[in-house]
């Protein structure tokens, strides 16, 4: 299965009272002609690693609205493959959906969500993630981000940050959020809301989870002076090099880093130009787990850089800096 044939799935993730919930009601009544399986976490803070605890009862049903909502107990990775097999009449109950939609309701890190697409084969086959879109509450971020390592976490991991209820802040403030949020994750889009309310087309089918579209960086701002001050744990190094990329060395060094650091580093992501490959490699990976693919041709007259955002806490910058340095061909 190809990935333009792959059902897409959206995690929506973000802090408690941000909004995850309204906005989720609201991909769910708008008329987009989708009909999407909903995975939800009904059970508030549930402390669990690699699974997604969603409901009580072995039933999926069909909501008014054309949307499923599958409220099955058990690990994330078993629903996933039950409602596959539904979909292609494998149970003798066909169900249809174009979609799948995770809300992370209580679950502060979203990264064992994202893995599950990297663990199980026949899931990576089937499923293709789209994003990860995390809703923030733009009033009370930045206190949330103070006292809350599971808020940077969110943001860390996000694809696309729904900066929720502008209309209950002053553009100074916004200015301010947009500022910090930008320097922890540059290369999540930012969308702005009232009332969890936005185009849809800004959070769905952007496949930016599968860097697509080449990473737009923008390190003269993260260099530029702030007027607030926060000492985030989370943060992003930006990587770049306009000399070739020797294969190998990314591989050791890759290896390198995963086995001393992989827990720390959260999202990474970034296209590589290799030494003697006319196509670009995509690379991205969450925590441990990474995959690394050939993309697209080079553009004739593109300029063949490598780019890399790696985004974690308790990085090393200089080191990082000079390890990618080192795994130049020359």
């Amino acid at each position: 299965m190809n990935k333009n044939e792959k059902v897409p799935v959206t995690v929506l993730t973000g802090f408690l009272g941000a909004g995850k919930t309204t906005l989720l009601n609201y991909i769910l009544t708008e008329n987009h002609g989708q009909k999407i399986a909903v995975i939800v976490n009904e059970f508030g803070e549930v402390g669990i690693d690699n699974q997604l605890v969603v409901g009580a009862d072995e039933e999926i049903f069909e909501m008014n609205n054309g949307c499923i909502c599958c409220t099955v107990r058990g690990d994330l990775i078993r629903i996933l493959h039950d409602l596959k097999e539904r979909r292609n009449g494998e149970q003798g109950m066909s169900l249809d959906f174009d979609r799948v939609v995770i809300e992370t309701t209580g679950l502060a890190d979203p990264g064992p969500v994202a893995q599950t697409f990297f663990v199980d084969p026949e899931l990576s086959e089937y499923y293709q993630l789209d994003s990860i879109v995390t809703v923030v509450d733009t009033y009370h971020v930045h206190e949330q981000l103070d006292r809350s390592y599971e808020a940077q976490e969110q943001v860390a991991f996000a694809d696309v940050l729904v900066l929720n209820k502008i209309d209950l802040v002053e553009k100074e403030l916004l200015n301010s959020v947009i500022q910090r949020l930008t320097k922890m994750n540059p290369t999540a889009k930012l969308v702005q809301a009232s009332h969890s309310q936005i185009n849809l087309d800004q959070i769905l089918n952007l496949y930016s989870f599968d860097l697509d579209q080449k990473l737009e960086i923008a390190p003269d701002f993260l260099k530029a002076d702030h007027h607030h001050h926060h000492d985030d744990h989370v943060k992003a190094i930006v990587l770049r090099s306009e000399k070739p990329l020797s294969l190998p060395k990314v591989e050791q060094w890759m290896n390198t880093v995963l086995a001393e650091l992989g827990p720390q580093m959260y999202r990474y992501k970034g296209i590589f130009h290799i030494e003697n490959l006319e196509k670009r490699v995509v690379f991205q990976g969450v925590h441990m787990l990474f995959a690394g693919t050939a993309d697209r041709e080079w553009g004739k007259g593109e300029k063949r850089v490598s780019e890399m955002v790696v985004i974690g806490t308790d990085l090393d910058e200089k080191w990082f800096q000079e390890q990618f340095e080192n795994c130049t061909s020359a």
